[in-house]
C-alpha cells in the first residue's frame, strides 16, 4: 500500500501548481486501481487548509469547492483513510526520536507513524524531509 502526502494532493487540486499534471495523473491512477492506497487523515485537513488559504492561492477554493474536492478525493473504493489506532502514540514517539523531529517536522513524524501503523510500503511525496525516517520508502512524482 502506498500513502499520499499533502503536497501531492495539493498539486493535483490546484491547476497552477507546477506538478499539477503529474500529481493528477498519479492520483487518478491510484483511485481507479483495485489496489489499496491510503491518505493519512491529517493530510485531508491540511489539504483543505492549503487549497482554501487566501494567502497561498488567488483565488482560493471556496468552502463549497474545498468540501467537494474532499468528497471526490475520498470517493475511490480502493482508498483507505489512515487514522490513529492503539499503536499510534508509541509509533509517533519512535518517529520523533528517530527523525529528531521538532517544530514543523513533528507533523511529518505523525504521517510516518500512521504509515507504519497500517503497514504502508511507501509515501508518495515531494517533501524530502521524509527521507530522515528509516523504514518508509518515499516515492516522487517524477519517478512515478
Amino acid at each position: 500500500m502506498i500513502a499520499v502526502d499533502t503536497n501531492v494532493l495539493v498539486y493535483a487540486h490546484r491547476e497552477e501548481s507546477p506538478k499539477h499534471e503529474a500529481a493528477l495523473a498519479r492520483l487518478t491512477k491510484l483511485a481507479e486501481s483495485p489496489e489499496v492506497w491510503a491518505i493519512p487523515v491529517f493530510c485531508l485537513g491540511e489539504l483543505a487548509r492549503v487549497i482554501s488559504h487566501p494567502r497561498l492561492f488567488d483565488p482560493p477554493h471556496t468552502p463549497r469547492e474545498t468540501a467537494e474536492a474532499l468528497r471526490r478525493l475520498t470517493g475511490s473504493p480502493s482508498l483507505r483513510i489512515l487514522a490513529p489506532g492503539p499503536r499510534y502514540p508509541e509509533l509517533l514517539s519512535q518517529a520523533i526520536e528517530e527523525g529528531e523531529a521538532k517544530g514543523n517536522l513533528v507533523y511529518d513524524a505523525q504521517i510516518v507513524a500512521l504509515c507504519r501503523e497500517y503497514g504502508a510500503r511507501a509515501l508518495l511525496t515531494e517533501d524530502r524531509d521524509f527521507d530522515r525516517f528509516r523504514g518508509l520508502a518515499t516515492e516522487r512524482l517524477a519517478a512515478a
